[in-house]
């Protein structure tokens, strides 16, 4: 048993120590929203980490998945484009859309091509995917998550009178009891 794994071990050390000397690009998309609201600013972060020992070059980032009759991109841009990432590096790009329909949408992956090393050949990866979202209305976010004042303050006007009737008739009965056991001083 012992011999089958450090067997095991040589052969991915031997195997891997090839890979090694190569560019290996980590992805992630991830929606930095708590709430995707309709007509409201939708901000997605591309973070990408180079794990490899080499740099990565030519490296292109591109997202297909907001289609323009459904997103409108606010800021940054898409594709985005770096000469190079140092190894054990990182790469942040941010993209701001407003969803122009409510419902629910499918965020898939973005796609990321890079030369792994000088004289390789062009590589593909794709970043992780955040799955399907609900695109709320502005209307259900604000019925939601609005302080809801004048519901508030109509619930006060409307309890009111139930509070001040009883309240007064007791302290009118109350002080006119109270006044008639003082005595008078003449």
């Amino acid at each position: 048993m012992m011999f089958y794994v450090l067997f095991s071990l040589f052969v991915a050390t031997a195997f891997s120590a090839d890979l090694d000397s190569q560019a290996k690009l980590l992805a992630s998309k991830t929606v930095e929203n708590k709430f995707i609201v309709e007509n409201r600013e939708l901000t997605i972060k591309y973070s990408i980490y180079n794990v490899g020992t080499s740099a990565a070059s030519q490296v292109n980032l591109a997202d297909e998945t907001f289609p323009i009759q459904d997103f409108e991109v606010v800021r940054g841009q898409l594709p985005a484009a770096w000469k190079s990432i140092a190894p054990n590096g990182n790469v942040t790009h941010i993209v701001v859309y407003k969803p122009l329909k409510a419902g629910y949408f499918n965020f898939t992956s973005a796609q990321i091509t890079y030369v792994p090393s000088e004289g390789a050949e062009l590589q593909r990866a794709f970043t992780s995917f955040p799955g399907e979202g609900g695109i709320m209305t502005e209307v259900d976010f604000a019925r939601k998550h609005s302080p809801h004042l004048l519901e508030w303050t109509i619930f006060i006007l409307m309890c009111l009178p139930s509070l001040v009737i009883p309240f007064s008739l007791w302290y009118k009965s109350h002080s006119k009891y109270t006044n008639a056991q003082k005595p008078k001083k003449q």
